[in-house]
């Protein structure tokens, strides 16, 4: 024990650059996700067959097919085709992007299909425009139930990051493998290691958390807002869209 920490407080830089390698690939990994949950989950609710049938095509793939065999094709096989190297942080951001994408568009689909169908009419009846109805009024009640979800998502993303050592890159896990090869304290390396994965999933738990309360405030769901919601189902459109946005 002694050996193993007395090694790691002297190579603090070391772990610091782990520690940053491992966040970029989560924040980096999550903004990718981010995007291509909405954009996914958008087409899966459009009318054109041909887009909802292109969504569910590449959603599919990227949840049927395993994570590692995804970050092994962009680092092995791309350069193969593409004639050029990818480094291991992009491949590991992009490889995370796309799969928790693919999940993270089924939360979108989900959420929006549960805003009910009262909004959507009632946006309708107001002349909005697709973009109003969506900015004002559905897209707010519906984020307040992508977060949790969402949450989740950010965490497993976190979880998957050890995967980057399978390319060589330098993340977190990396450099305390590293130690603990040199030290052989194996029980105290890896114990470090989950102590510092716990608290970085808490963390990235606590800020998702202010999110959810800010969204919950902007419908009046917050404590000490005034309960929209409380005890009446789904709010009306002034409460929700209006609040939520604005007026048009």
């Amino acid at each position: 024990m002694a050996d193993f920490y007395s090694y790691f407080f002297k190579h603090l830089s070391q772990v610091w650059s782990g520690l940053l390698v491992t966040l970029e690939a989560t924040v980096f990994g999550s903004a990718v996700a981010l995007a291509l949950s909405f954009a996914f989950g958008f087409m899966a609710n459009s009318r054109p067959v041909l887009v909802r049938g292109t969504s569910r095509v590449v959603v599919e793939f990227f949840r049927g097919t395993s994570l590692y065999v995804q970050l092994f094709w962009l680092y092995y096989a791309f350069p193969l085709l593409a004639g050029y190297q990818l480094s291991p942080l992009f491949c590991g951001v992009l490889a995370f992007g796309l799969n928790f994408g693919a999940y993270g568009s089924e939360v979108v689909r989900g959420a929006l299909k549960a805003v009910p169908t009262a909004q959507w009419e009632a946006a309708v009846a107001l002349n909005l425009t697709p973009w109003q109805r969506m900015r004002r009024v559905i897209l707010p009640q519906a984020w307040v139930q992508m977060i949790p979800p969402f949450t989740n998502l950010l965490i497993q993303l976190l979880k998957a990051t050890p995967l980057l050592w399978l390319i060589s890159a330098a993340d977190l896990t990396t450099i305390v493998q590293q130690m603990r090869d040199r030290t052989g304290a194996t029980t105290w390396a890896y114990l470090t290691l989950l102590v510092m994965y716990f608290v970085l999933a808490y963390a990235f738990t606590l800020l998702m958390n202010v999110l959810e309360r800010h969204a919950k405030k902007r419908l009046g769901l917050g404590p000490g807002a005034g309960g929209l919601l409380r005890g009446r189902g789904a709010p009306t459109l002034e409460e929700a869209g209006m609040t939520a946005g604005g007026a048009p």
